[in-house]
């Protein structure tokens, strides 16, 4: 199934670039749909407040207009396989649904269906969305952070009057917001009518979700990252000169590393989170994106002898090419492709060397099931240089 994939283009954007679309389409719709029914409306005498922010339908779910907008955000998270994209989208489009199904809104109706929809995708294919860089867990903390407060606080205004006293203006939804989802609960404001209550539920369990995932997804790189240190011995202070870096988890980086211990070369293994690390010796491992210049450095890359990008997607092979050439190393570089579409722009950003078995498979067999002459110049030049003709 993994080499179909492959073969179709698959892995370059299934199923994150759909997810990610149709997760910022129902967003946007969302939103927009909830925005037409926002209206400013003026008082005839002056008010202390200034505009009163008359809302029909507030209470069927304007609150909603900031969670679509942060659906639309998570959609740029999720197209790049974000973990806490992926968990933050999974529980505001889960909540959307409840919220539905509290108002008597029909199961048929077509917003209903597509959340469903988007809802059941995040399920089924949760293993793709993996990537908890510690740069983008950061980035979408903050956003996602900022965003509920602006869901807090616009929903607690907007429900204005079904808080007791009537929340009247924007610092008191603000200061309410804080209460509600620092789980203080000072009790001079307190929701009286049902949607306002489903308000405040909504809040403190998105407060709570928030917070919790925000903090394990930064925390937890962190956390991981010690550990194998420690399990490893500190090899966090063994500096490893002249050795080989291999980027990958595929059968290809398996049998490298295996051929080139067995030649008593040092190794080091790349490797993005924590899955089967049985096959790598504890003291060969590093954790961490190999795109990253961080993790480069972390794995020697500046004074290895060779680096050897044997991921699974052509793409993130040429990205970590890319990153050691801005890393500076002056090691030689390997690339492995798995799609004959992509040997041109592999080639194009410039690796040593270009494996591509699986491209050259087929022909190799071809030529020898017709007897056509194979010398060794010939298989090391097809298999690691990629004939001229494939790249045309």
């Amino acid at each position: 199934m993994g080499r179909a994939r492959t073969r179709l283009g698959l892995n370059a954007w299934f199923p994150h670039v759909p997810l990610a679309v149709a997760t910022g389409l129902f967003g946007l719709l969302s939103a927009w749909s909830l925005i037409g029914h926002i209206s400013l409306v003026l008082p005839h005498t002056q008010s202390p407040v200034g505009p009163v922010l008359a809302l029909p339908g507030a209470e069927a779910g304007i609150p909603q207009i900031v969670a679509g907008v942060v659906l639309i955000a998570m959609a740029v998270g999720l197209f790049l396989r974000s973990r806490l994209a992926w968990t933050v989208s999974l529980i505001l489009v889960a909540a959307t649904l409840v919220m539905a199904a509290s108002h008597g809104v029909r199961y048929r109706n077509p917003e209903i269906v597509f959340s469903g929809v988007i809802l059941l995708a995040l399920l089924v294919f949760h293993r793709s969305f993996s990537r908890s860089s510690l740069a983008t867990a950061t980035l979408f903390t903050v956003v996602s952070i900022v965003l509920l407060f602006g869901y807090a606080g616009l929903g607690a205004y907007v429900l204005g009057s079904g808080f007791s006293p009537p929340i009247t203006n924007l610092p008191e939804a603000f200061y309410f917001a804080v209460v509600t989802m620092s789980t203080v609960g000072y009790g001079d404001i307190v929701p009286r009518t049902d949607d306002a209550r489903l308000f405040v539920v909504s809040i403190i369990i998105l407060g709570i979700t928030v917070f919790a995932t925000s903090l394990s997804a930064v925390l937890m790189p962190m956390i991981n990252n010690r550990i194998q240190q420690l399990l490893a011995g500190e090899k966090k202070h063994m500096v490893r000169t002249k050795h080989y870096v291999v980027a990958g988890d595929t059968s290809l980086a398996h049998s490298t590393y295996h051929e080139l211990k067995a030649r008593h070369l040092p190794v080091t293994v790349i490797l993005a989170r924590v899955a089967d690390t049985a096959w790598v010796e504890p003291a060969d491992l590093v954790l961490g994106d190999p795109t990253d210049i961080e993790t480069l450095k972390n794995a020697g890359a500046q004074e290895a002898v060779a680096v050897l990008a044997l991921r699974e997607d052509d793409r993130e092979n040429a990205f970590i090419v890319l990153a050691l050439k801005e890393l500076g190393t002056q090691a030689h570089t390997v690339a492995a492709v798995r799609d004959s579409r992509n040997l041109v722009r592999v080639r194009r950003v410039g690796p040593d060397m270009i494996i591509a078995p699986d491209v050259i498979g087929g022909e190799l067999l071809a030529m020898a099931l017709t007897g056509e002459e194979l010398d060794g110049d010939t298989l090391l030049r097809k298999i690691f240089h990629a004939d001229a003709d494939n790249t045309a």
